[in-house]
């Protein structure tokens, strides 16, 4: 298959030809900065699914209902969809260093201010704002990592940024609902601060300098990549395969405890299992998708369809239902890698812009889907409607793969004669 013609900026500010199909050589390892990259999505990550864990907690301190501290998701979320493009197109002509700079100290202010806040409107607003650093962060994150690994394993090295974020639920979202549990649900929310502040010292060093700032754009030139059919198919597919998976995971803990009848403190083990396997399909997805990226997509699309079912059916059970949150974390976000790395294709010149619409679409996901999750919980269905809402958005992904797919063969039979 016969690819566009991708120029972005080299660490040096000059631009480059890169083909756009993946071919050449992969290099055998990433650059360093790549895995720097991926300490601060670690710190995105835990920052946004730690709330999952310390929901019973914070709805108890906060007198809220768990549905209404749910909000605290869903907001995150909002600002992240808000954010993303915002910060892409003011930051256009700063160094990717100083924005990645920018975006940590802003994240770690914005803990300072839960951490000391009372009241839960204040809370909400200073989620928002974090949620606004940390959209910006992912949108040049992703970008830094495609350029600096070259267009033979661009998806790999989303994949490795992004595991950072999925690390977070093996390690940081543990970690923060036991801290939870032991010296009260604002203590992850401090550390989570400090970490913040000094890993500024780490982007800092490691991501290149970029000579004279960034290339002279426009946002009107930047639009132009909004024209791209599949860049939207790609984003609708993102925003369904997360806005199925997160559904489910947003309101995991009543689902294990009041169906499923695990105590509240194995809670965090099972948190365990589902970033353990998000972590090994990101790093998967990452490398199966520089290969193939289509197949890719499809299969996780059904996969996770066929995961959320299982909840729903056999949630009631402890082993089975641990078991399936595991897949679906393998599963549900092994694609994102790739859908990440085709949007910032598809985006054409516009690469951060591409990727930044991709933390939109997203979090679009998350927030419609924990929303109408949330609703189902005072619903017939329980604390099974969240399962049964994330099975029906999940299902929807395949649309817009098989799209993906279908227009890839196309253009693949369209280059050979």
């Amino acid at each position: 298959m016969r690819g566009a013609v991708l120029r972005t900026p080299d660490d040096t500010g000059v631009g480059r030809r890169e083909p756009s199909d993946g071919s050449g050589s992969a290099p055998a390892r990433l650059p360093a900065v790549v895995h720097v990259l991926a300490l601060g999505t670690f710190l995105m990550g835990t920052t946004e699914f730690v709330v999952a864990g310390l929901l019973p907690e914070i709805a108890g301190d906060l007198q809220v209902s768990v549905a209404r501290a749910g909000l605290m998701i869903t907001v995150f979320a909002v600002g992240m969809i808000v954010g993303a493009p915002l910060t892409a197109m003011l930051t256009l002509r700063l160094p990717a260093r100083w924005t990645l700079v920018l975006a940590l100290g802003v994240f770690a202010a914005g803990h300072v201010v839960v951490a000391l806040g009372t009241g839960f409107m204040t809370l909400l607003a200073a989620r928002f704002l974090t949620a606004l650093a940390t959209g910006a962060f992912w949108a040049v994150a992703n970008v830094v990592a495609t350029r600096v690994a070259g267009p033979a394993a661009s998806s790999r090295a989303v994949g490795v940024v992004g595991s950072g974020a999925m690390l977070a639920n093996v390690v940081g979202v543990p970690l923060g609902a036991f801290a939870g549990q032991l010296m009260g649900w604002r203590g992850p929310f401090w550390a989570l601060a400090v970490l913040g502040a000094a890993a500024t010292a780490l982007i800092v060093r490691h991501v290149p300098h970029e000579g004279g700032g960034r290339r002279a754009v426009s946002v009107r030139s930047e639009l132009t990549a909004l024209r791209s059919g599949r860049l939207w198919l790609a984003l609708a597919a993102c925003a369904t395969t997360t806005g199925g998976v997160l559904s489910t995971y947003t309101y995991i803990a009543p689902l294990l405890t009041d169906r499923t009848g695990l105590a509240a403190g194995l809670v965090p083990l099972v948190l365990v299992g589902f970033g353990a396997g998000a972590l090994a399909g990101f790093l998967l997805g990452g490398r199966l998708g520089d290969v193939r990226p289509h197949a890719t997509t499809v299969t996780a699309a059904a996969a996770t369809t066929v995961t959320l079912l299982g909840v729903c059916l056999l949630g009631g059970s402890a082993a089975p239902t641990v078991a399936l949150i595991a897949l679906l974390g393998l599963f549900g976000l092994g694609a994102n890698p790739v859908l990440i790395s085709l949007a910032v294709r598809y985006a054409g010149r516009a690469p951060t812009l591409g990727s930044a619409l991709t933390v939109s679409a997203f979090n679009l996901g998350t927030a419609a889907g924990s929303w109408a999750a949330g609703l189902t919980l005072d619903s017939a269905l329980g604390v099974t409607g969240p399962a049964a809402v994330g099975t029906a958005v999940a299902a929807l992904t395949l649309v817009p793969t098989t799209a993906i797919a279908l227009a890839g063969r196309r253009r693949s039979a369209t280059a050979r004669l």
